[in-house]
């Protein structure tokens, strides 16, 4: 299938079943939203990465206008729906501020693999706590699938891209067990360092050897 569509490109990464709330000032933006909730339809979010507009992003869908101000700003609410792929950018539209993309949807797996999820999920949790912070998934764990779990992983915006670019479940888990096995090694040995540095920074009571 292949369409065309609004686009707001972001410096960020919008996953499937995701919620993003936005707050739209810009005057292009405000257009582009305040026509796709008269109409009901969605808009793309495709990713902009250091060197430029990405390929790939997520079609989203506008839940809720929370607050229109006086100047025409908005706040909003969102949720991811699929992804897509920019086929051809349409940067200039008549009679409109905003542009928009040619776009093609890739087959993607979106169902969940509970029995591997489950051991990701752990892993991040022992991240979380090594960082001293908590998240609250507010889903049934067997619920859980690799979008769910991706922006709590520690990963940077090029490899959160990376998984929106997979379109198998078990390749994205794949990918977040391999990112934790290597950066929870890391985070606890800085932990450690950190113990160390404290440890050698106050007083110590140790008893002398005795070469007699």
């Amino acid at each position: 299938m292949i369409n065309f569509v609004p686009i707001f490109p972001l410096a960020l990464v919008v996953y499937p079943g995701e919620e993003l709330n936005l707050h739209i000032f810009e005057p292009r933006y405000k257009e582009l939203i305040t026509e796709c909730f008269a109409e009901a339809k969605p808009f793309g979010i495709p990713t902009v990465l250091e060197d430029g507009l990405a390929e790939s992003g997520t079609m989203v869908e506008i839940t809720e206008i929370v607050q229109v101000y006086e100047d025409g700003r908005m706040d909003i609410k969102t949720r991811g729906i699929r992804v897509f792929q920019v086929l051809e950018l349409i940067e200039s539209i008549p009679d409109k501020l905003f542009s928009g993309a040619i776009v093609t949807y890739p087959n993607n797996d979106t169902n969940t693999k509970p029995f591997v999820s489950f051991k990701i999920l752990d892993s991040i949790y022992v991240l979380h706590r090594l960082l001293n912070v908590t998240k609250n998934f507010n889903k049934k764990v067997t619920d859980i699938m690799s979008y769910d779990m991706a922006h709590h992983a520690g990963l940077s915006l090029k490899e959160e891209y990376e998984i929106l670019c997979l379109f198998k479940e078990e390749q994205r888990l794949e990918y977040l067990r391999r990112h934790l096995e290597k950066v929870i090694p890391v985070i606890t040995g800085m932990e450690q360092l950190k113990e160390k540095i404290i440890i050698n920074g106050s007083f110590k009571k140790l008893k002398g050897y005795n070469l007699n």
